[in-house]
């Protein structure tokens, strides 16, 4: 046994096995091959419709469960919108005579986590679930290391989650998979700057962009970052604050201006305190506090 399969456990061993079968069927996940995607899970959920004409549907994301019952197959595959239930058929996305697309690597060579490309139209099982019915299966990328598995009971107790703070933020990319309303936060953090940024346009007031490398850290009482500018042999701080450019610009004639700024403060940090961080500032020509305090209301 190498020191690789030393240092990796059971899973990831079996993971690289599958990567294995992949390639020794022609199949290399690395890198992902362009996939058509026309559609995603929560659209299909909500536009499918038992009265209208059969929709062909093509959609892509992570494989997440499956449920294997010979010829036959369930699975659920979660987008960057939600997830949906997908049914396999062996002999429709194997027609020919070849079933090593499904007997192997739908069945065996495929992980949770990995992601896969599907063609197929969107239907209703039985007991109601709105699925799409896959006529093809395209390997998009192995995942080589396993998602924690979180399980909800009936009475909607999570166990098995990913709780650890510290772990949550050092990986944030595996909390965004295993804590959907994560991804929450960051959609509603778009549209609130969004709907800043709008309505600041709308006054007539203009964004800007000022300088984040300062050769003076001025703006804050706060205590920089420094680096080295090698080409002026100076030290350079990155900004504390962006306020002085801002006015600058109001100097020089403009009316208003904004900026949604990166800041980098190099002090105490905590949960809700991090070096570097966003901060929005404003400022208008011929206005007062009470201005400013109204027109933030």
């Amino acid at each position: 046994m190498n020191r690789m399969s030393q240092e990796l456990n059971d899973q990831e061993l079996e993971r690289r096995e599958g990567l294995k079968q992949l390639r020794e069927l022609g199949i290399d996940p690395y890198p992902a091959a362009l996939f058509p995607v026309d559609t995603n899970a929560v659209e299909i959920k909500e536009k499918y419709s038992d009265e209208a004409e059969r929709w062909e549907v093509c959609i892509a994301g992570r494989l997440m469960s499956r449920r294997i019952m010979g010829k036959a197959s369930f699975a659920e595959l979660m987008d960057h919108s939600g997830r949906i239930q997908a049914y396999f058929n062996r002999d429709e996305i194997c027609p020919d005579e070849d079933k090593s697309m499904y007997n192997v690597v739908f069945k065996k060579a495929l992980d949770i986590g990995d992601f896969i490309g599907i063609k197929g139209y969107a239907f209703r099982t039985k007991v109601g679930e709105i699925s799409v019915h896959v006529s093809s299966l395209t390997v998009l990328s192995k995942s080589l290391k396993p998602l924690p598995i979180v399980k909800t009971d009936a009475d909607g107790n999570v166990h098995d989650g990913f709780a650890d703070t510290e772990q949550r933020y050092r990986m944030r990319y595996l909390d965004l998979v295993v804590n959907p309303g994560v991804k929450d936060v960051f959609v509603q953090r778009t549209k609130i700057i969004n709907s800043m940024r709008n309505f600041f346009n709308s006054k007539g007031y203009l964004e800007v962009e000022t300088p984040i490398l300062q050769p003076i850290p001025g703006g804050a009482a706060a205590r920089p970052f420094i680096t080295h500018h090698n080409s002026l042999d100076v030290d350079m701080y990155l900004r504390v604050a962006n306020e002085l450019y801002l006015k600058r610009l109001i100097v020089g004639g403009f009316d208003g201006v904004y900026e949604f700024a990166r800041d980098f403060r190099n002090e105490g940090m905590d949960r809700t305190h991090n070096p570097e961080f966003t901060i929005m500032e404003i400022y208008v020509a011929y206005k007062d506090y009470n201005w400013m305090m109204d027109f933030t209301e």
